[in-house]
């Protein structure tokens, strides 16, 4: 999770130069200009620390109502949608600014009191009038805020961000493919092998896979990454493999990142875990609500369809005269489809629609999907229904679901399955 408390620091310290400029300008300026100056806008220093105190008394009010605030909706996230969700929120830059102007709001008001002393000013003051606008422009970050967290705190926008995150992510990988991949087939690495360990423990949440093969270029040697986004590693661990001709020393820390938790930056599958920790939340007995899981299915299931466009299990990334510098083992995509679906496979077994939307995800899927991939795509459709027990369902919900199926293994040519219910109880209904 990014570092919040830097936006507030830097609005803190733009607050402190501001406070130390109005208070030079009042010094130097206002005497000297005075009658070119608004009355209106001009006043004595013993009224302007009256206003001075009320200001920074208000700001700092509204500041602290804007914390509680943030740990409401931080909670709400945590408990309705998933506990990783909450990152959303928080790192979202439009917190961190109102954070930051209320912080900025504060420290101004309390040294512009501060520098505000009968026995320095002689005359009328200008700072006052600069607070009254500071303190109207925190009232309209104010009011935008109320807007902001309204608009935010819907399940919708939650899903629209997710969603934005995974498509930020297979966009960058495609343009990364259409550039310079080729199959795994023709990796041939040759020279000294050499492998590099990992210094610190953590989750992987960043590799710079293009400059990585600029310095393979730049060195003439060859990089295995060994590692992907997301995996937890070890101190000691292998993460990269060198081949080179005469063995050396390589710092290859300025090319990866690892921290305490996951991030969505290059993590596809810790971007698909956060989308459907969502929807399986939602089918939980607790919110029941199955349409918010539902919606995020049919969603997932063009996304997977993107995703399938990619080059999995093995990548070759080449220079710029096309020789292959680097190997990256991208997760595959059967791996992909798994993950997605096989939590909420089975605590939406007992729901009809969950069942249906799944099969519905597929269908998205495939419309999107290259040919190669509709037999995985069918393989995930099986594994959804192996050990679904139709014999406590209805008669309708059983057909319902069959059809659904029966398009599926249409679409991919295969051979349907049929959907047994219990004949006993279908005859009582």
């Amino acid at each position: 999770m990014k570092k919040i408390w830097i936006t507030p620091a830097l609005y803190s310290l733009v607050a402190i130069a501001l406070s130390i400029a109005s208070f030079n300008f009042d010094l130097l300026v206002v005497e000297r200009f005075s009658d070119s100056i608004p009355r209106i806008l001009l006043t004595n220093v013993e009224l302007g620390k009256d206003i001075m105190g009320v200001l920074a008394a208000a700001i700092l009010t509204m500041t602290t109502f804007t914390f509680s605030t943030v740990l409401v909706v931080l909670t709400t996230y945590t408990s309705q949608f998933s506990p990783r969700s909450s990152e959303n929120f928080i790192n979202n830059k439009v917190t961190r600014r109102v954070l930051g102007i209320f912080v900025g709001g504060f420290v101004y008001a309390s040294l512009s009191l501060l520098y505000m002393q009968d026995k320095t000013f002689g005359h009328e003051v200008l700072t006052p009038s600069f607070g009254v606008f500071i303190s109207f422009l925190c009232v309209a970050t104010f009011a935008y805020y109320i807007h902001f967290i309204s608009s935010n705190v819907r399940v919708t926008a939650l899903i629209n961000k997710l969603v934005g995150d995974i498509d930020h992510v297979v966009s960058n990988y495609k343009k990364m493919q259409e550039k310079n991949h080729i199959s795994l087939e023709n990796w041939e690495p040759s020279g000294r092998e050499q492998e590099i360990e990992m210094g610190e423990e953590g989750y992987v949440q960043f590799i710079d896979l293009v400059n990585l093969v600029k310095f393979a270029e730049e060195r003439d040697i060859e990089i295995e990454v060994l590692v992907t986004t997301g995996d937890y590693v070890y101190k000691d661990m292998p993460i990269f493999r060198i081949y080179q001709d005469e063995e050396e020393e390589l710092a290859l820390a300025k090319f990866f990142q690892t921290g305490p938790e996951r991030t969505v930056e290059q993590d596809i599958g810790y971007s698909i875990q956060k989308l459907m920790e969502v929807a399986i939340r939602a089918i939980s007995p607790s919110l029941n609500d199955p349409n918010t899981a539902n919606e995020i299915l049919i969603r997932i299931g063009r996304l997977l369809g993107e995703i399938g466009q990619l080059k999995t299990k093995g990548w070759v990334l080449t220079d710029s005269a096309d020789h292959n510098r680097l190997v990256y083992h991208f997760p595959s995509y059967d791996t992909l489809l798994y993950h997605t679906f096989f939590q909420i496979s089975k605590y939406g077994s007992s729901d009809i629609s969950v069942m249906s939307a799944m099969t519905e995800s597929l269908k998205a899927a495939l419309r999107s999907a290259p040919v190669e991939r509709h037999d995985e795509i069918w393989e995930i459709q099986e594994y959804i229904l192996d050990g679904l027990d139709c014999t406590e369902m209805k008669k309708k919900d059983v057909e319902y679901l069959q059809k659904k199926v029966d398009e599926l293994a249409e679409l991919t040519n295969q051979q349907t399955i049929v959907l047994q219910a219990d004949e006993k109880k279908q005859a009582l209904v």
